[in-house]
């Protein structure tokens, strides 16, 4: 394994891998990159679901590699996109360690400030993902969730995407395009337009239509953030004639989830077609994955907790990647991984100029293509919601996990290797591991700090 010399105190726990220069000179792939909203990790076939038949995403994982241990940079949303486009923890950017709230809102103190200054969203100079592809001639096109800021100069336009459809916040109706509010969230380029049909299916739909129809010799990025499985729970057969009530919103069933479980991968099934019968799918590397652990209603066995929590169940994610050739065929990975590892991974494989912000993943593709021995990949997150801050550092096996609210402090360290559904606390007989790992965030809080 080869060692990065240049890396900080913090970036020697968190960065294994050199970040290698060999791309693939004038014929880059295409990439699709198929994003999944609040899906638990045990929510597919080939994470270990028996009420939810998903044989489309079972056919990419049985194709290419399943991590197991691969996790979503933040808690919810908006943080773990901003992470995946600025290939840095999220803290750096600021603002941005919760979702945005439904209307623009701000959920804790800084990003109430930034809303105020209508400033909450991913500035454009932090968006080093898709830069990468523009600077490399790629075609790029976004159909899907955005919620990475309500105002127009934090739109997927200004941020490279040469067209995008779909949903500018985080969730709607699925079938009146509506917030909770009632805001029209539904845009095309920017503005707001009208459809008719469930918002899974327009995004495949057109995504599909882009594929049969591109015409262009040059190589594309089709990012695909569905909205699925994410409330209001709504299924193809759920349609009715005015938008879901606020008050249900949040409530369902295990049986209309799996249903919109189903749904995302028929979506997939149906985005993946064309690839193979247009002969793409040889040179497209196709990834999946979900933004962040599931909610009440989901499947995050064998682990505990879930969506908004440092729990294994509110940031390990299923993620599934394919690519003929380059990567082998039914491969499981148990390497230690993040979002933002993903970056760091397509902007090598693209060949992208060397971005203006120091990455702090790793190369997690390399890793696999390499078939290295896995490696200590410290990792950490911390999470804002009000007066409520989750925090975890994982080094190794060991987790160190606490939770801070308004006269409540909980704290624990787990073993994830004898013990994933973290059942046993080991905080009170571990002292110099709890205050070393303590440290490491101290020190990881430090070196994050916003820079707005």
């Amino acid at each position: 394994m080869i060692k990065n010399s240049a890396c900080s105190p913090i970036r020697k726990c968190t960065a294994g891998l050199l970040l290698i220069t060999a791309s693939y000179g004038n014929t880059p792939p295409n990439v699709v990159f198929i994003m999944a909203d609040d899906m638990g990790y045990g929510d597919l076939g080939s994470y270990g679901a028996t009420d939810a038949q998903t044989p489309h995403l079972d056919q990419l994982a049985r194709e290419g590699v399943r991590f197991t241990q691969f996790y979503s940079n933040g808690t919810e949303c908006s943080p773990t996109r901003t992470a995946l486009f600025s290939g840095q923890y999220q803290q750096r950017i600021g603002g941005l360690e919760c979702a945005i709230g439904v209307g623009n809102v701000g959920r804790y103190d800084d990003a109430i400030r930034l809303a105020e200054a209508h400033q909450l969203g991913l500035p454009v100079s932090d968006n080093v993902f898709v830069q990468g592809f523009k600077g490399r001639g790629y075609e790029t096109v976004m159909l899907g969730k955005w919620h990475l800021g309500y105002e127009t100069y934090f739109s997927p336009l200004t941020h490279g995407f040469d067209h995008w459809f779909g949903i500018i916040g985080g969730n709607s109706d699925y079938f009146h395009y509506v917030e909770m509010d009632g805001f029209h969230a539904l845009q095309e380029d920017d503005k707001a337009t009208k459809a008719s049909g469930h918002v899974t299916d327009l995004i495949a739909n057109r995504a599909v239509s882009y594929l049969e129809r591109r015409q262009s010799s040059h190589p594309f990025f089709l990012y695909l953030p569905f909205t699925a499985p994410h409330t209001p729970i709504q299924g193809a057969d759920d349609y009715a004639p005015e938008p879901i009530a606020s008050e249900v919103w949040n409530k369902g069933s295990r049986e209309g989830y799996v249903s919109m479980v189903e749904q995302l991968d028929q979506a997939v099934g149906k985005v993946v077609h064309p690839l193979e019968e247009t002969g793409l799918a040889e040179n497209t590397l196709v990834i999946f994955k979900s933004d962040n652990g599931g909610t009440r209603l989901s499947r995050n066995a064998p682990f505990s907790g879930g969506k908004g929590t440092t729990w294994e169940g509110g940031i390990r994610v299923p993620c599934i990647v394919r690519w003929p050739s380059r990567i082998a065929a039914n491969t499981v990975n148990d390497q230690t991984a993040i979002s933002m590892d993903l970056t760091s991974s397509l902007r090598r494989i693209i060949g992208a100029a060397e971005s203006p912000l120091r990455p702090d993943g790793i190369d997690i593709i390399a890793h696999v293509q390499q078939q290295d021995a896995d490696f200590d990949h410290t990792l950490f997150w911390r999470g804002k919601r009000g007066d409520r801050i989750w925090r975890a550092v994982r080094e190794g096996n060991m987790k160190y996990m606490s939770l801070t609210e308004t006269g409540k402090f909980m704290e624990n360290i787990f073993d994830l290797a004898t013990d994933p559904a973290e059942k046993s606390n080991l905080a009170t007989a571990n002292p110099e591991l709890r205050d070393h790992l303590q440290d490491l965030l101290t020190d990881w809080k430090q070196e994050v700090a916003s820079r707005r």
